[in-house]
């Protein structure tokens, strides 16, 4: 079989489906940029549409993706559907990156190192210039 390597997926390979879990509804751009404006606080649909400059079946079906997910909460208040984050559901992405932390944190300390060498060694540099 031959595989076509299209971005980070290959042909031939089945993907999960968008709605199989948070991971997957979030790895579409739009979504996390809902989430984004989500996060901010409760917002009705054409809110979202006018922030996001997209057209209001788009953001209904990222939102309805999200929430089949569990990654958003609706709730009618009058004649109004407002969205707002379920971090319940985002915790398994968070316990994920989390694990992830410590090794960026090894690494930046790492840097901050090499910079305060490279920075002693400029200080001294300039010493002998006088």
């Amino acid at each position: 079989m031959t595989y076509v390597d299209i971005g980070i997926y290959a042909a031939g390979v089945a993907r999960a489906a968008t709605t199989a879990d948070t991971f997957n509804a979030v790895a579409e751009p739009r979504r996390r940029e809902i989430l984004d404006l989500l996060a901010t606080g409760e917002h009705a649909v054409n809110d979202l549409v006018e922030a996001l400059a997209l057209a209001q079946p788009q953001v209904s079906k990222h939102l309805r993706i999200l929430r089949e997910v569990g990654a958003v909460d609706v709730r009618d208040e009058g004649r109004q559907r407002l969205y707002r984050v379920n971090g319940h559901a985002l915790r398994p992405i968070h316990d994920w990156v989390k694990t992830y932390e410590r090794l960026w944190s090894e690494r930046f300390e790492l840097l901050d190192d090499v910079l305060d060498d490279l920075s002693e060694k400029a200080k001294g540099d300039g010493d002998d210039a006088e």
